[in-house]
């Protein structure tokens, strides 16, 4: 790369919401998806405790609601016939990677991130079943399970709008512009309406029975 392109590069994410920008993208995926492993490793070792004394009360059974002992006992847990947080061991594991690359100075084509923006709409789709069936199937709440809904949040739509702002995903310029300046807002906004959601769900788990 002759210093003119890599000037014109560095011209061009000057330009760009912080977000779009790699380095403060990759410090976003590292620190998010670090905060989501870390709660799944805490799932796959509490799962495992369960596995040796089916009495095990775990470390977030605070409640009736919310009871992380009764969500891993329930057939949802293990979708795939096997615990879904070494789901989360896997794939935020590979999210962290991605940020750390972009820290390096990394530049993916753009099939790679058609792939993260594959993986990432799965998991958040996979969430939303998971915060269905947590609160209308199973009636009860994991603490950790509410981390990874927090983190897998703004993970979807910063990269979302991330891959809208780079033409990853075709879009119109209006769509582009809304990515880049109200994404932020997307965020706040969903993060209250999933708290709003299980606050009116479990209203006995907050101002008591």
């Amino acid at each position: 790369m002759s210093h003119i392109d890599a000037a014109q590069i560095r011209e061009r994410e000057a330009s760009l919401p912080a977000m779009a920008r790699d380095r403060p993208f990759g410090i976003f995926l590292v620190l998010s998806a670090a905060v989501s492993w870390i709660a799944a490793g805490i799932l796959v070792l509490e799962r495992l405790a369960l596995y040796k004394n089916p009495n095990y009360i775990t470390s977030c059974d605070f409640n009736p609601w919310v009871s992380c002992g009764t969500v891993m006992k329930s057939a949802q847990a293990e979708l795939l016939g096997f615990p879904n947080p070494l789901l989360g061991i896997v794939g935020f594991g590979l999210v962290i990677t991605i940020g750390m690359a972009l820290l390096a100075g990394a530049r993916f084509a753009r099939w790679f991130w058609i792939g993260i923006q594959l993986g990432i709409t799965v998991a958040m789709v996979f969430i939303i079943w998971l915060w269905s069936q947590a609160l209308y199937e199973i009636n009860a709440l994991c603490l950790y399970c509410m981390i990874v809904w927090a983190m897998m949040i703004p993970m979807f739509l910063f990269t979302t709008a991330r891959n809208i702002i780079h033409s990853v995903i075709p879009a119109p310029a209006a769509l582009r512009r809304f990515a880049a300046e109200w994404t932020w807002v997307m965020v706040i906004v969903m993060l209250i309406i999933t708290a709003a959601t299980i606050v009116l769900r479990f209203p006995g788990a907050f101002f008591g029975a």
